[in-house]
């Protein structure tokens, strides 16, 4: 710092002191920038909590879906069918119109799709744990007019 630098610096000190410091109001000032001090400890503290436990849990869950990766898993076919049947209510718009067979780790998806989800279905279908092998035959639908249970809006979230 420089002249005025300094000196700004050193009245804005002056008048902290004073402030804190004052006979008639400097005690009830001070309580409270140490209540909002160690009100604001806590709040780092609990959220450094919060963060580190995150961090924790995606570790672990990262390392069980690493893991199951590896070993061979068998996964028994109904527990593959609601697998499934969860990861297609997220990338299509009418998920009630898809029927889904499990044999063996092998899905046969049929129904009705809006043509420009049908390429999104099957890769999603074709990365879930467990499936083997995706058998689409879906109707890519281009038009939805005609089709009832294609109008509207669909439940897909995203």
């Amino acid at each position: 710092m420089r002249g005025p630098g300094k000196l700004l610096g050193g009245i804005l000190l002056g008048m902290g002191i004073a402030y804190l410091l004052d006979p008639d109001r400097g005690a009830r000032r001070r309580a409270l920038v140490r209540d909002k001090a160690t009100s604001a400890g806590r709040r780092l503290a609990d959220d450094f909590d919060a963060g580190t436990r995150d961090l924790r849990n995606r570790a672990k869950g990262r390392a069980a879906e690493i893991k199951a990766r590896f070993q061979g898993e068998s996964v028994d076919d109904d527990t593959l069918r609601e697998r499934v049947r969860s990861a297609i209510g997220r990338v299509v718009s009418h998920a009630g119109r898809i029927d889904v067979d499990v044999v063996g780790g092998r899905v046969t998806l049929r129904g009705s799709v809006p043509a420009g989800e049908v390429e999104q279905l099957i890769a999603t279908v074709g990365g879930i744990r467990g499936v083997s092998e995706v058998s689409d035959q879906t109707r890519a639908e281009s038009t939805t007019n005609g089709i009832p249970s294609l109008q509207g809006e669909g439940a897909r979230q995203g």
